[in-house]
């Protein structure tokens, strides 16, 4: 391939006036010119045409203007979800579980009769089910663990993806409080969260460490770091940097349309790859409102969790304008959710998740904890075999989705003592 210096990139201008200029005198001098001469010209001139282009096509190439043919992009088909709590995870887990039902993608899943990989201790490879067989070629890892990157990295392989997903604190905190208030004894002697923001210190006590996570920075806490670390600038932005080396991604609850769409570009995956049914949601009669003193009572509270999500709030946005502009983002964002409520038409009996006292299959009943009324969904009863079987593994919850794939994958070991249904 001719490859000319940077100097002729100007050629196409250069050559169009030698061009212009030789054929006028051409046309003067036409009637005195012989025809030899005649077909010298005309060699001469083509000549500086191709060489013309050439200059033109080289220049557009590197003003991005014209560009070489890119080849389809490849799904990502390794990845790790960091699952945190109340963070809209358990949707994104459903997720990952079609996303490797569709490629035959092994999971690693959590070993024996558990659901989750080790939680709340750091994560060990042990925890995964056949990690001394299987070893490093799993592909998919989204249970509840805390994470330790070391030995996650002993399951997963090195091109993988990593990921996670933040949520403002004090809404966090306050679903954190309707879920884990029986479990956690900083909550166990409060009526409501603002009876327990209001003077934190006097039922919070940092000894009794079990279970106490729940009440204070817990996605720094499933991170894998000290949720009871004194506030530090040096210290909190180490573990910025920290996070920003392991993690390409990580994605906020609030704008979670916007997270998926992000995720589905940075992966290379299809629409129906990240539309998604809400899943472990909760009736509304189950939540607080924390009015604006409160909330910043939450935050200051929370001041680990608060410094992370404001920071990766900001990348994540950058992120976006990196890759595409807000018109574009939000032009995918109408497509996912028009695609969304398709689903939703084809496949649910009701518009909305419903109690669980409402749900018609015991077997796609989400488990209960706490104070949260957790919602579930019916699917239609006339569906075909093949609609089914997808409509159902997007309502599937949590518990049965792992149990489900746990049978498939290692079919000759003891179920997890959970139902599901049979797809």
């Amino acid at each position: 391939m001719l490859v000319l210096p940077e100097a002729c990139c100007y050629l196409p201008f250069v050559c169009g006036c030698v061009v212009l200029l030789l054929t006028r005198i051409f046309l003067f001098h036409s009637q005195n010119i012989h025809q030899r001469y005649f077909r010298h010209f005309t060699c001469f001139t083509l000549c500086l045409g191709v060489i013309a282009l050439i200059g033109f096509f080289q220049r557009n190439v590197k003003l991005g203007t014209l560009g070489p043919v890119s080849k389809p992009c490849q799904p990502t088909t390794n990845v790790m979800f960091l699952k945190t709590h109340k963070t809209a995870s358990s949707t994104v887990l459903n997720i990952l579980f079609r996303f490797s039902e569709k490629h035959n993608l092994t999971v690693a899943l959590p070993y024996h009769l558990h659901f989750h990989l080790g939680y709340p201790v750091h994560f060990r490879a042990t925890f995964v089910e056949e990690f001394r067989t299987i070893g490093r070629h799993f592909n998919i890892m989204c249970n509840h663990l805390r994470f330790n990157l070391p030995e996650v990295r002993r399951v997963m392989p090195r091109d993988t993806f990593y990921f996670s997903i933040l949520r403002d604190p004090p809404s966090l905190l306050e679903s954190s409080y309707a879920y884990y208030k029986t479990y956690s004894p900083a909550f166990q002697k409060t009526k409501t969260l603002s009876e327990f923001l209001a003077s934190p210190w006097t039922y919070y006590n940092t000894g009794k460490k079990a279970w106490n996570f729940y009440a204070r920075n817990f996605m720094w806490f499933d991170l894998g770091y000290d949720n009871n670390a004194e506030y530090d600038d040096f210290y909190v932005q180490s573990v910025i940097q920290d996070i920003e080396q392991n993690f390409q991604l990580l994605l906020i609850a609030e704008y979670f349309d916007e997270s998926m769409i992000l995720l589905k570009n940075m992966l290379c995956w299809d629409l129906d790859d990240v539309v998604y049914f809400k899943l472990n949601t909760r009736s509304l009669d189950s939540v607080q409102t924390l009015n604006p003193e409160y909330k910043e009572k939450a935050r200051d509270w929370c001041a680990l969790d608060w410094k992370l999500y404001t920071h990766f709030n900001n990348t994540f946005w950058i992120k976006i304008q990196e890759r595409m502009d807000l018109k574009t983002l939000y032009k995918e964002v109408e497509l996912l959710r028009k695609r969304q409520k398709e689903l939703m038409e084809m496949c649910l009996l009701e518009e909305t998740a419903v109690d669980k006292s409402k749900i018609i299959d015991n077997k796609l009943e989400p488990f209960q904890v706490g104070l949260a009324k957790i919602l579930g969904y019916n699917l239609k009863q006339d569906l075909d075999n093949k609609t089914r079987t997808i409509c159902q593994k997007m309502i599937m919850p949590e518990l049965q989705y792992t149990a489900y794939l746990y049978s498939h994958q290692f079919p000759n070991k003891t179920r997890k003592p959970i139902d599901f249904p049979t797809p």
